[in-house]
Parts: structure tokens; sequence; C-alpha cells
């Protein structure tokens, strides 16, 4: 997602588009405003996941798990893919992964060792 470059002479048109991109950016960050959602979209970051799999690493009830999805998801932050009686979540799209990444390093892999990635690598889901 390019940002549109604001020129001193910017037209009506262009000062909308600009509005409209600075909308999108708004309704990413307040997505991004909770932690137990920062830390769904850390963890995802490192490859797909299950409803059970989050649930037992954030030792949360699994009820918490799946309303904070139902939000990243209802924000198209992650999709959903069905195996069986398994529901699998991945991070939606290059432009939220390569935000989760760079949060991911900064926050998340100090703590994970284990689970460091190659600089800019995010596991294909």
């Amino acid at each position: 997602m390019a940002l549109p470059k604001l020129k001193a002479d910017a037209t009506p048109e262009e000062m909308d588009e600009l509005l409209e991109q600075a909308r999108k950016a708004s309704e990413l960050l307040k997505a991004l405003s909770h932690e137990t959602r920062l830390l769904i979209l850390c963890l995802l970051s490192e490859g797909e996941k299950s409803v059970s799999e989050l649930e037992k690493i954030m030792a949360v009830p699994q009820a918490a798990v799946s309303q904070q999805l139902a939000r990243l998801r209802f924000d198209r932050l992650v999709t959903a893919r069905r195996d069986g009686r398994n529901i699998y979540y991945q991070i939606a799209s290059d432009e939220v992964g390569g935000i989760i990444d760079q949060l991911y390093s900064i926050f998340c892999a100090p703590v994970r060792p284990e689970n460091v990635r190659p600089e800019g690598k995010r596991p294909e889901g």
C-alpha cells in the first residue's frame, strides 16, 4: 500500500486520496491497539496456528482468543481456513505482515528466541 506524496499544490482529489489513506491507517492502528490482538498477530507471524494452539501458548480461555480472532477477521487482518474440526488462522496480507514483522522483531523475538525467524522472513501460510 503506497501512500500518495503530498505536494504543496495538491488538488482536492489528491487530498481526498490522502485522507482516505489516513483513514485506513487509523483503522489499522485501532485494530492493533489491544494487547491480546497484538499477541495473536505476533504469534501468527511465526506461522499459521489453530485456535487451540493459540489458547495453549497464550494461557487464556478459548472464548477470549476466539473473540479477538473475530475482531481480527472483521478488520481483515487475519484469514481462517477449516481443516476438519480445527480452524487455522494466518496473517491476511503482506502489508499487515510487514507491520507485524517489524513489531515482532522489536517486541516478540527477544522473549521467544526459539521461534526467531531469519530477518524479514515470515512463514508462508
